[in-house]
């Protein structure tokens, strides 16, 4: 199975790739920049032209997206939503099962705490992945969500 993780963002999307053959694997990541200051219809172009890319880059078959948190405001969870529904229109179009997971939940199946900082949860990415490098923490949280969508898969027997 290879399963595409999103963390999405209006300026900086994060994604990660990964396979879950006998040895889970990083295929690829990192992460999708909207324009600066450009308006927002630009923005969630990018994110799904973008998206798209990678999609047919890697052709996975699932794709795990980090759900809505409550931003600081009203406006910024809207935003946050547009780009969420490009990122699913993105999955949905390609034809792939999209699943949908809370931060907390992320980063209790990483770390076995929900309350964990980005920073924990790109360590243990690391260590699962086996990667010598640090991804940017965009690039960790999308790995993070393939991680934990790839482990609650396996054991509901869905991978």
């Amino acid at each position: 199975m290879i399963v595409l993780g999103v963390d999405p963002g209006s300026h900086a999307t994060g994604y990660g790739v990964i396979s879950t053959g006998p040895v889970v694997r990083m295929l690829g990541g990192g992460v999708i920049r909207a324009g600066k200051g450009a308006p927002l219809t630009e923005r969630l172009l990018d994110i799904h032209t973008g998206l798209t890319a990678v999609i047919d880059r890697f052709n996975p078959t699932e794709m795990a997206v980090e759900d809505l948190f409550n931003a600081k405001n009203a406006r910024s969870s809207l935003i946050l939503g547009h780009a969420r529904g490009v990122i699913l229109l993105a999955g949905a179009s390609a034809g792939l099962a999209v699943a949908e997971y809370a931060p907390r939940e992320i980063k209790k199946a990483l770390t076995g705490n929900g309350a964990s900082t980005k920073e924990q949860v790109r360590f243990m990415v690391m260590r699962l992945l086996c990667l010598k490098d640090s991804p940017p923490l965009d690039q960790s949280d999308a790995l993070a969500a393939a991680l934990a969508h790839a482990g609650r898969s396996r054991f509901s027997g869905l991978a």
